[in-house]
């Protein structure tokens, strides 16, 4: 782009994100090119503005359906385009805008460069001749391929490596455990799914393919055509497979609470329908296997362990002196040993906290101890490049704020396993407060948006004492303490996924009704509610806030301020990250840090890091590579690898053996345009001359979608325009309003589109709602009926002698009885059915066939509210009376004076004349409203 940046050149970026765009413009600037450097057009840019940027020349980074518009109104000179840079070029389709932009760039400009670039070989690799396809559609003839192993790549990426420390950590005997349990599960699933539907070729989906995101997409994709003929317990087995991928990797990444919650939250939604709070008929087969019980009960020893008798335990001696702790040492021989202390005062007696430490934590901490005390060997060196910021990635922001958690509150002193235990007390804490609060609200005992800080004196287990005689400081305090807790909570930014508080917990159980959650809360229940009042207060609250208050109103804080905060030198920085797209090339360049630390493998980042090394020479680069041994961990970054590597050998192989596409022009010929057939019956099939090529008007709003470019590639003339009424114009009498599936059920729900048929009845002959579904999916209603389906056997004891009436579900209207009642109030109105885009293509030449072309200006005219030509020096006092009647608006007011010279002439008319006016049921309206018909019914 540096290259072309000069006024006599006019060079687009298309098909960029706007984080691109910046970085894009940065890079620009550091290379020299500043005035003007890289121009972003957006959608706040007037269409003058545009048009005089565009005669200037330059870069300009523009979206896709805005240059779209612009070709197409000539509003940018396409044969004085330099070139075309299109990003993400494995995006493209036949369906895509980018085709439709370099269709129409072809079209006119022939010597213009066009580039593509793609950074995913493995998305080029799925279908018939993909590769040859993108090409077609892109209308170029070379392609290049770099991978990894390129001699080029490899030559100059092996000049400079970094220093790579490969660090292999075992799971805990837990988590190794539940890792075979869900890859069993994962198997059951998937083979349940292969055997239910042996029809499907479903023999490239195996367990490794089931690691990655994209399996979901492969499986339904695979679905779609037909989906609404698979019964629940298929879709089931599809939503389970995503649900027990989520579990493997949360596995890994969430500490043991968290994953234990999100367990016990997937136990209740398989048991309890969400909507109605009744138990769910089609459940999940994984739940019910041996291997489901064994990652309950092991991720709930991680946890803890609840004792069956405790009240036959002795009970704890507590020595507060230590020097009798080191005598009962010194008797057993333990001395210098860690063991564990007395259980603090806000642990219920019975409950054995266990907290498993996830093994990665202690192998971080053991990695910032050797990246200390590296810096300190060189620390007198300061020639040395780079800075001693030490950068921590990590997969997701959760796993981020999780790792960052840990760092804060980590002990270095605590033996290896026990270094987060602060951390953890503090999640058990949290999680005994949801666990107690959720079993009293099951139980009815309480209000769901209680605070658990007072109520009555059994309202609930947890509660802060049981003194009728009013309140005491103590409980004042504690009230004054939640109050300021809950309000700093509301104003407080919500970091994604942080640490769930203490406050949002008990929203998250409603109607937790016979679950195994229920048997744990109750035995929890009743090991909390036998504790002193003075427990249940340490459960809500730390062991040093009071102190921290305390020392906040005396003013010691601030004291303090300049040793808690303030700015941190970079060796004593750790920048904790998620992985994110190319924003982490910048974050390595901005850093320029010496040690890296991969908290978890990803693929894309070793190779940034290898071009991050090859850009600074001169710089130690120091990564360390954690990666747990034997794991899906371990099995996804190998078969990423492999994915790679095979994509790019595909690519060569089909690069090396097709033939390279034939461009020709398909658009129709000059003279060919101007000559159509009017009747056959006239002379045999004589031809007659017409002055203007086939054209069809197409509102703003819909290039959005992917018709106006199958419309411009089958023959048609695309005039884009703001219209009022309908979306596409056909003729001057035929206006077609398209409404894909989700936009036709939100359409009725808010009452749009009886509007829109309104309007369309007022101004067109022939309205017509065009109901288009999506390619590759089921030419079916029942797609979205399948909702209110019940697939319940009848039994005995739900047989009813006396009919209650209609079910909830049946009362409420499907989207057939909608369209019923739609042609009812309309019967103008023509409804046509399409199963994709490509059939509405040929719908419309259909519909176009031996029909005059529209006109432009009326169509943009058509219902609008201020119109020049209409109604230009009439009386604007009938004019207002006009707007009084029923059925007549702002909209259509202008319509009606074209139509009627005079109020008197308006109302003289028949009913049936009006409602050819104004509508059917407006027209009725208007009709009785004038004779008084509604007064004598009334």
């Amino acid at each position: 782009m540096k290259i072309y940046d000069s006024p006599q050149n006019l060079v687009l970026l298309v098909n960029v994100t706007p984080e691109e765009e910046a970085a894009i413009g940065e890079e620009l600037g550091i290379m020299g090119c500043r005035k003007p450097g890289l121009r972003v057009i957006g959608y706040e840019m007037g269409k003058r503005d545009r048009q005089d940027l565009y005669k200037k020349g330059g870069l300009f980074s523009v979206t896709s359906r805005i240059l779209v518009v612009d070709m197409l109104q000539s509003d940018i000179p396409i044969e004085l385009i330099t070139g075309i840079l299109v990003l993400r070029a494995e995006r493209v389709t036949a369906l895509a805008l980018e085709a439709f932009i370099v269709r129409l760039y072809r079209e006119k400009n022939s010597s213009g460069f066009l580039k593509a670039f793609s950074d995913q070989p493995e998305s080029i690799t799925s279908g018939l001749s993909p590769l040859r396809n993108i090409m077609k559609e892109l209308h170029l003839r070379m392609v290049y391929i770099y991978p990894r192993f390129h001699e080029t790549v490899k030559s100059t990426l092996e000049n400079r490596k970094a220093d790579v420390i490969e660090l292999y950590q075992h799971m805990t005997e837990s988590m190794q455990t539940i890792h075979h349990a869900i890859v069993q599960c994962m198997t059951m699933t998937l083979s349940e799914l292969k055997r239910s539907h042996a029809t499907l070729e479903l023999d490239d989906l195996t367990i490794e393919s089931a690691y990655f995101k994209s399996f979901d997409a492969v499986v339904r994709k695979q679905l779609d055509p037909v989906w609404h003929k698979v019964g629940p317990r298929t879709k089931q087995l599809v939503g389970d497979l995503s649900t027990l991928r989520r579990l493997l990797t949360y596995l890994l990444s969430y500490d043991a609470f968290s994953f234990y919650e999100y367990l016990e939250t997937l136990i209740a939604c398989n048991t309890t329908s969400t909507f109605s709070g009744e138990k769910r008929l089609n459940q999940s087969p994984w739940m019910l296997t041996d291997a489901a019980n064994v990652i309950f009960q092991t991720a709930k020893r991680r946890c803890y362990t609840l004792s069956k008798k405790s009240a036959d335990r002795p009970e704890d001696v507590t020595f507060d002196d230590q020097d009798e702790w080191d005598a009962l040492d010194d008797m057993e021989g333990i001395r210098g040993q860690p063991v564990d202390k007395p259980k603090k005062s806000w642990i219920p007696e019975g409950l054995d906290p266990v907290a498993e430490e996830l093994p990665k934590w202690e192998l971080l901490a053991d990695v910032l101890q050797e990246v200390e005390e590296e810096i300190l060997r060189h620390g007198s060196r300061t020639n040395i490049k780079g800075s001693n910021t030490v950068l921590v990635m990590t997969s997701s922001s959760r796993a981020s704020a999780l790792v960052s958690e840990f760092l804060s509150n980590m002990d270095p002193d605590a033996p290896k396993g026990k270094r987060g235990r602060k951390m953890m007390e503090r999640k058990l804490r949290q999680y005994l407060f949801w666990k107690s609060k959720l079993a009293s609200q099951s139980q009815g005992k309480k209000n769901p948006s209680h605070t658990g800080l007072k109520g009555k004196q059994n309202a609930a287990p947890i509660m802060v004492g049981k003194s009728t005689e009013g309140p005491t400081n103590q409980n004042l305090a504690l009230k004054k303490k939640e109050e300021m807790k809950q309000a700093r909570g509301a104003n407080r930014r919500r970091v994604r996924g942080g640490a769930p508080s203490a406050t949002s917990k008990p929203s998250s159980g409603g109607n937790f009704e016979n679950t195994t959650i229920n048997d744990d809360s109750e035995e929890i229940e009743a090991i909390v509610a036998a504790q002193n009042p003075s427990s249940l207060t340490d459960i809500l609250i730390g062991d040093n806030d009071f102190g921290l208050l305390e020392r906040t109103i005396s003013g010691q804080l601030q004291d303090d301020f300049d040793t808690q905060y303030g700015l941190l030198a970079p060796e004593e920085t750790v920048v904790v990250r998620a992985y994110s797209d190319d924003s982490d090339d910048r974050v390595l360049a901005e850093l320029q840090p010496k040690f890296v630390v991969m908290f978890e493998p990803s693929l894309e980042f070793v190779r940034r890091v290898e071009v991050y090394k090859n850009s600074h020479p001169g710089l130690g680069v120091r990564v360390y590579f954690m990666i747990y041994q034997l794991s899906c961990e371990e099995h996804k970054y190998l078969a990423a690898l492999r994915r790679e590597k095979d994509s790019f050998e595909r690519l060569i192989k089909e690069r090396g053996t097709m033939l390279n596409p034939v461009f020709e022009d398909q658009r129709p010929k000059a003279a060919d345009q101007f000559i159509r057939t009017i009747s056959s019956r006239l002379a045999g099939g004589r031809k007659e001359l017409s002055t203007q090529p086939s054209q069809v008007i197409v509102d703003m709003r819909e290039f959005r979608s992917t018709l106006p470019s199958l419309l411009h590639a089958s023959g048609l003339q695309v005039v884009p325009a703001t219209l009022t009424v309908g979306d596409y114009v056909l003729t001057p009498e035929i206006c077609i309003e398209r409404k894909s599936i989700p936009d036709l059920i939100s359409s009725f729900n808010s009452g749009r589109l009886y509007t829109q048929c309104e309007l369309m009845s007022v101004h067109y002959k022939q309205p017509i709602l065009l109901i288009e579904f999506e390619e590759n999916k089921a030419f079916s209603l029942e797609l979205i009926a399948e909702t209110t389906k019940s697939y319940a056997k009848p039994t005995a004891k739900a047989t009813s002698k006396k009919d209650t009436g209609p079910s909830e579900t049946d009362r409420v209207p499907s989207l057939q009885s909608k369209v019923v009642l739609l042609t009812l109030h309309f019967p103008r109105v023509r409804i046509i059915w399409s199963s994709s885009p490509y059939a509405t293509a040929d719908i419309f030449n259909d519909l176009k066939a031996n029909n005059p072309e529209p006109d432009l200006s009326r169509a943009i005219a058509t219902g609008a509210e201020e119109d020049p030509d209409i109604g230009a020096g009439v009386n604007t006092a009938a004019e207002d009376l006009l707007r009084c009647l029923p059925g007549i608006s702002a909209k259509n007011v202008k319509y009606v004076m074209s139509k009627v010279n005079s109020v008197r002439k308006f109302c003289e008319m028949t009913r049936e004349e009006i409602q050819g006016i104004l509508g059917v049921e407006p027209g009725n309206r208007c009709w009785e409203f004038m004779h008084g018909i509604g007064n004598m019914r009334s």
